[in-house]
């Protein structure tokens, strides 16, 4: 049973209400193709955990979801309030591994409607910023050089670069001043 959403958009009135995840291929030189899985809150677009393997399975995106929740709350376990993870409906999201682990931490997972990717839209839309401001600029040698330039990229997201749906503030401050 997959729950599924109403044609609703991503976003959220508050942090930590909904965070939406995705994964994405990059290139990586001599590693060849690797897997990016990206974990944002919906509300102040942070992004908040992300991993690079050369594996587009489970494990990867379990690895981001468990970063966003050390960056979020200093440790591993139960959250307090449980939120919303918006995910599609690839094997990655929908394996038992991925949704023991969701369910183990206390969030629920919703799944968008098969091939309606807008319904994603705020994960969907940092990919290709991703991708069009870092990715595609440069010319990564390996896995390592990848994920070193990425890791960059995503400080500066959310700690330098100012969004204009969040009033020209950067992700970190608009979390700041709703927190």
């Amino acid at each position: 049973f997959r729950p599924r959403i109403q044609v609703l958009p991503s976003v959220a009135k508050a942090p930590d209400e909904r965070w939406a995840t995705d994964l994405c291929r990059v290139w990586t030189g001599k590693d060849g193709w690797a897997s990016l899985a990206l974990v944002i809150d919906c509300y102040s677009r942070e992004l908040l955990g992300w991993h690079l393997s050369r594996s587009g399975k489970a494990r990867t995106a379990e690895s981001a979801l468990e970063q966003a929740l050390i960056a979020r709350y200093g440790c591993l376990g139960k959250v307090k309030q449980p939120f919303l993870l918006r995910s599609d409906n690839g094997l990655v999201f929908t394996s038992r591994s991925y949704t023991a682990l969701v369910k183990s931490y206390g969030l629920q997972q919703e799944f968008i409607t098969p091939y309606s990717p807008e319904q994603n839209g705020m994960v969907e839309r940092v990919i290709r910023t991703l991708k069009d401001q870092c990715v595609h600029r440069h010319r990564f040698e390996t896995l390592q050089h990848a994920s070193r330039v990425i890791g960059d990229w995503i400080r500066f997201y959310n700690y330098q670069r100012p969004h204009q749906a969040l009033g020209m503030k950067t992700p970190a401050e608009a979390y700041a001043l709703a927190a």
